[in-house]
């Protein structure tokens, strides 16, 4: 129980300043938004993505926990740190389902690479050719997270992280950067969390409700946000 109050006082404290990342992001990220306007480009087919909403459906419980995550968000790293576990035993229980929606937010974090879009492309195209590896390549990608200010992961470190995860049919999807403009288009659809004045990252829906991150509760009470 000390570590994970440990852990969870660490998160607070990163969501204070993730607030401020993002909110400083939102000049670039509209930018970038308008670049990629002109439509959503190639859209996932798969039974288990949401084309409106984009959110990648993981479990079969009838209770709903939605996570909208940057791959190059350290705060988004430090969620799945702290909640990762809590949260596979959920789905794993039947509890919930758990729908992830990888966004772009920090491109400009990347020195001009696209990180976080390259990155959630490669998520749809994992949970679309893949579908069972697709929490698998996205733990095993905070697991591997990138600093923000590098250049992060290279397209074929991606794919070689999507094939230790189970995603042997991916590489060329990860390669073509196929849903880059789907990943645009989904962004800006994004919910903003209770308290805060923009887009944010991670932001945590239960049940449609969109909730602040600072009225989690401990990771082993997880359970109690759907009762």
């Amino acid at each position: 129980m000390a570590t994970a109050v440990r852990k969870r006082n660490w998160f607070a404290i990163w969501i204070t300043i993730g607030v401020v990342v993002v909110l400083a992001a939102v000049a670039g990220t509209v930018v970038w938004m308008n670049s990629v306007a002109t439509g959503p480009g190639t859209t996932p087919q798969s039974a288990n993505i949401d084309q409106e909403t984009g959110a990648i459906a993981i479990g079969e419980g009838s209770d709903t926990m939605d996570t909208y995550i940057d791959f190059m968000c350290p705060v988004c790293g430090q969620f799945e740190s702290v909640y990762g576990e809590s949260i596979s035993g959920l789905v794993d229980d039947g509890t919930i389902t758990l729908n992830v929606h990888p966004i772009s937010i920090l491109d400009r974090q990347s020195q001009g690479t696209q990180y976080s879009t390259r990155a959630a492309s490669a998520m749809y195209c994992v949970a679309e050719n893949d579908p069972s590896a697709a929490l698998p390549f996205m733990q095993a990608m905070f697991a591997g997270q990138p600093g923000e200010g590098t250049t992060g992961l290279t397209d074929e470190e991606i794919t070689n992280i999507a094939e230790q995860a189970g995603a042997t049919n991916s590489a060329s999807c990860i390669a073509d950067g196929t849903y880059r403009k789907f990943v645009g288009s989904i962004t800006p659809k994004t919910p903003v969390a209770p308290g805060s004045q923009g887009i944010g990252t991670p932001t945590i829906a239960i049940n449609g409700e969109t909730i602040a991150n600072s009225s989690l509760p401990e990771p082993d009470q997880l359970a109690t946000l759907f009762q």
